[in-house]
């Protein structure tokens, strides 16, 4: 059976619907950066998920292909994911989405070098004949903390945001958004097919203790 990301991780990936505090390690991610409208038709942002998907299935299709990656074993392609900031603003402002700035990411196993992404996003150029040069391969040390499963639209997260800020600091924790840490999201449905009452999003805020 192909390893789970969201069945074996279920810390990080099937939260409650109230809030917690969690220690997330580092993680390998394929990440592409942008900037504007997340619902801006077939605009950067949507393009940047093509370009992910093609790279990870490309990975995960390596088996198939002309690559023997090291360590490999069957998977399911984890969740799209997302960090989002806005210059000047601590956390987001959900009215201004051009202002956005962000990126947009997908979570890799463990197996998968640097080498073995070059050759992704190689092989997936000249398969798809398109550029996929933006993708990069970052790692992220999230550390601690604060986080809880939305259920609703995405316009409806400040209400959710304001749980966990005041979880947070019933916990002796204080937000510790910064330029290297971010707003996080994780998207569990997928948005073209589920009304938005149903969406289901874990989203998570760096704290530091007090």
């Amino acid at each position: 059976m192909a390893f789970d990301f969201k069945k074996e991780y279920k810390e990080f990936y099937m939260p409650k619907d109230k809030p917690a505090i969690v220690t997330v390690p580092f993680m390998h991610y394929i990440a592409v950066r942008g900037h504007g409208d997340p619902n801006t038709e077939d605009g950067e942002y949507k393009q940047a998920i093509g370009l992910l998907y093609g790279i990870a299935f490309t990975i995960k299709m390596s088996k198939k292909g002309g690559r023997e990656i090291s360590g490999y074993y069957d998977y399911v392609v984890p969740p799209l994911e997302g960090f989002w900031w806005q210059e000047g603003v601590r956390g987001v402002d959900y009215t201004r989405k051009e202002n956005f700035e962000w990126i947009s990411v997908i979570r890799l196993p463990d197996f998968v070098t640097k080498e073995d992404f070059d050759w992704a996003v190689q092989e997936a150029s000249t398969k798809k004949k398109a550029d996929f040069s933006k993708a990069e391969y970052m790692t992220y040390d999230e550390g601690t903390c604060v986080q809880c499963m939305h259920v609703g639209s995405y316009d409806d997260e400040p209400r959710t945001v304001a749980l966990m800020h005041e979880f947070m600091e019933q916990q002796g924790y204080v937000l510790d958004i910064t330029d290297q840490r971010m707003h996080h999201e994780i998207y569990l449905s997928d948005a073209r097919k589920t009304a938005p009452e149903k969406l289901k999003t874990v989203i998570r805020h760096p704290v530091r203790k007090r």
